[in-house]
């Protein structure tokens, strides 16, 4: 039972998580805690964990998390689940593709949805953050972790410096990098 729970829940964030990882992260978020595969703040972890690993976001989560519930049976269900759509729809666009992109329609749905992707990408961001920076842990002041806000606040000013000194944007590898090194700086190896 639990591999058909993992396949199909991972199946449902494969369906809808339209924009990529970023955009499916709160469709995973629901799924596994839903389901009580992991607490919240073990899976902002395992986020940054999938997100500073190489392939992509999504299947390391799935993969992640099927293999800490039923084995390798439960990795490979859930890793299925999620990458089965991508398939499907990725052979079905290839058939049609030249088609499909010079449709209006199909290019109109396609514009109406960048603006939700972005949204959904901005506020996943927000609520990260925030369980991050707000979440009750040593050195608290009123709920607020200064060392998480720092480190934040201290990587959104190297994205800044970064990017007004070379005229281009700091690379996302870079920053993982940074954020690495000063989460082990100011957490302690």
């Amino acid at each position: 039972m639990i591999y058909l729970n993992l396949f199909f829940a991972f199946l449902k964030v494969g369906c809808f998580s339209f924009g990529g990882a970023y955009g499916a992260i709160p469709l995973i978020r629901d799924a596994v805690l839903a389901h009580g595969w992991l607490d919240q703040e073990s899976l902002t972890y395992m986020i940054a964990v999938s997100e500073s690993t190489p392939g992509p976001i999504m299947v390391n989560l799935a993969t992640y998390i099927g293999s800490t519930q039923a084995g390798f049976g439960g990795a490979a269900a859930a890793t299925l689940g999620v990458i089965l759509p991508a398939f499907a729809i990725i052979l079905f666009i290839t058939v049609i593709l030249k088609r499909t992109l010079e449709n209006r329609y199909v290019q109109a749905i396609l514009m109406g949805l960048k603006p939700c992707v972005a949204g959904i990408i901005f506020a996943t961001g927000i609520q990260m953050t925030a369980s991050s920076c707000l979440a009750p842990a040593e050195g608290t002041a009123m709920g607020l972790s200064l060392k998480s806000a720092g480190i934040t606040l201290f990587l959104v000013m190297a994205a800044v410096v970064y990017r007004r000194t070379f005229r281009k944007k700091i690379s996302p590898v870079m920053l993982i990098v940074i954020s690495a090194a000063a989460g082990m700086i100011v957490f302690g190896i």
